[in-house]
């Protein structure tokens, strides 16, 4: 006989540990956290640069996926985190929450109680933020937020020319003018005196033990049962073989912009000609699950300098240097997280709002595409990309068999203004590599080189270069549009019992990185799901 649970969250990834904190603080529910990879307790996960292990195909902590870029582009692989965490337990812990236009916007387009009203106040209540407490930032909440160290003189150069380009520079790059005018600062992140600070460290850890939450690791979901169109119960199977669980209330996916969508289709919800392909009975026609896809494009530069470079920290005596100096006293590069500085550039006149975000990482690369290592000399790495593309993808099952990856395809560059846009943030690099504040430091471009110089070049240069940024979203679309996958209480359109709470409900692409806006999706997900706002029920 099944175990019954009233709520099932499958996917403890950074959405699914704030729900199961969130919906077992009611005593009176039982909740049920499924996950397919293992515990967070690997030591490379506490270690802000232990990201360099972790990020490779064949890690436990990660599912890799083959990806198609686009049009007359090369496969890419993808990685996401599958572990107790999710990606905010393997990624580069950078801290970006967006800008109130990119909720206002999905409220404007028929998603009401998701404009900045209700998420801004999402994210001061996550944040216990290092700055202080201000208007939109805040302190005592679940989630500890540090900004790097100021001082660095490469770090200090480079933002130093950024005002010289007109990008004021800010502590908080965060602030809501600083997303919304532009700002460039140290960079704001997800670590805690030296180490990383997940999701599930956030929300998970501190409520293990409550008798109403269980957790379990090493478990795939095959697929959602169904009896007529309601939800009834889960396929799983672990090391302990199949098994079965029915839902009481109901089943929460956020298992992320790529699982989410095809355990959908493997369920019977999705376009009713691709399920009839793999034999799979349709519960629902719904064209969309798995489209409208959307990822930034990263482009990064690497120029060749005099000092300021970390490349030295990262191999030989250096690391075993860089490692002790960790373990001993949680500090230095191995404490650092994905970029040093950076911030939200307008990278040409007339825009009303920043079109680009940049990182700035004291540190290059040298390989093929297939072998990737630290460069031996110092270098510099300036990466960024568009804000807003246009161009979607999609994500489709290719067999009934869940163990088989599903086809992604991110259709890079297939808008014009994306292509455009890469183009204008590829020379803002070069303004800022030329301004005279760095020339003491920058010798010679590295990557892609000088003689990249016409806007056929940069694209061609861009299509070579350009890569995942790691923000898969988009691929159940929420809306009040007959159209959408979901409806603004995050429900699966045409079917009973389910929702799904992470960032495959983007209706449009946040203004940056996706890790903190998939925690405050599932903190105002849980609002929704049980009534209350801050303990007080909601009108």
């Amino acid at each position: 006989m099944s175990k019954t649970y009233d709520y099932i969250v499958i996917g403890a990834g950074s959405s699914g540990c704030v729900l199961a904190n969130r919906l077992s603080a009611d005593p009176g529910v039982s909740v049920l956290l499924i996950e397919s990879g293992p515990d967070h307790s690997s030591p490379l996960i506490r270690m802000p640069r232990g990201i360099g292990k972790l990020l490779n195909p064949g890690n436990p902590h990660v599912w890799s996926y083959q990806a198609q870029r686009g049009e007359g582009m090369a496969d890419e692989l993808w990685l996401k985190g599958k572990t107790i965490g999710g990606s905010s337990s393997v990624n580069g812990m950078v801290y970006v929450r967006g800008t109130p236009a990119d909720y206002d916007g999905w409220e404007a387009q028929g998603c009401s109680g998701w404009g900045w009203k209700d998420m801004g106040r999402q994210f001061v209540a996550l944040e216990d933020h290092q700055l202080g407490a201000a208007q939109w930032r805040g302190v005592g909440g679940p989630l500890k937020v540090s900004v790097h160290p100021a001082g660095d003189p490469l770090c200090e150069a480079i933002i130093g020319a950024a005002g010289k380009l007109g990008v004021t520079r800010v502590s908080d790059t965060n602030h809501v003018d600083a997303v919304s005018q532009g700002g460039f600062g140290y960079q704001p992140q997800t670590t805690w005196k030296g180490q990383r600070f997940s999701a599930a460290r956030a929300f998970l850890d501190p409520v293990r033990q409550r008798p109403n939450l269980t957790i379990m690791t090493g478990t795939d979901v095959q697929r959602i049962e169904f009896k007529e169109r309601r939800a009834v119960a889960v396929r799983v199977r672990s090391a302990a073989g199949p098994q079965r669980f029915a839902i009481g209330r109901e089943v929460l996916l956020c298992a992320g912009a790529i699982e989410s969508p095809k355990l959908l289709q493997l369920s019977g919800i999705g376009p009713a000609e691709l399920l009839r392909e793999h034999g799979i009975d349709v519960v629902c026609d719904s064209p969309n699950v798995g489209g409208n896809l959307r990822e930034h494009v990263y482009m990064a530069m690497q120029y060749r300098v005099t000092s300021g470079s970390l490349n030295h920290c990262f191999f030989g005596w250096g690391l075993l240097r860089s490692v002790l100096q960790y373990f001993l006293r949680k500090k230095g590069p191995m404490t650092h997280a994905a970029h040093e500085a950076g911030g939200f550039v307008k990278t040409r006149a007339g825009l009303e709002l920043p079109d680009a975000q940049i990182g700035v990482s004291l540190y290059s690369m040298e390989g093929d595409g297939n072998k990737v290592m630290i460069d031996k000399q110092p270098g510099l790495t300036i990466g960024g990309y568009f804000l807003h593309p246009e161009s979607r993808g999609h994500v489709r099952i290719q067999s009934a068999d869940p163990s088989v990856p599903p086809q992604i395809c991110g259709n890079y560059l297939a808008a014009e203004i994306d292509r455009t846009s890469a183009i204008a943030m590829f020379r803002w690099f070069r303004r800022l590599a030329a301004e005279p504040l760095l020339k003491p430091f920058i010798v010679h471009e590295l990557t892609p080189g000088p003689q990249v110089q016409s806007d056929e070049e940069i694209l061609a240069a861009v299509r070579r270069l350009g890569q995942t940024a790691f923000h898969v979203a988009g691929t159940c679309r929420m809306g009040a549009d007959r159209d959408a996958v979901l409806d603004p209480q995050l429900k699966v359109r045409g079917v009973e019992g389910v929702r799904v709470v992470d960032t495959s409900v983007m209706p449009c692409l946040v203004s940056g990185n996706t890790n903190a806006p998939a925690m405050a999706i599932a903190m105002r997900a849980a609002e929704i799901i049980t009534g209350k706002i801050e303990g007080v029920a909601a009108a």
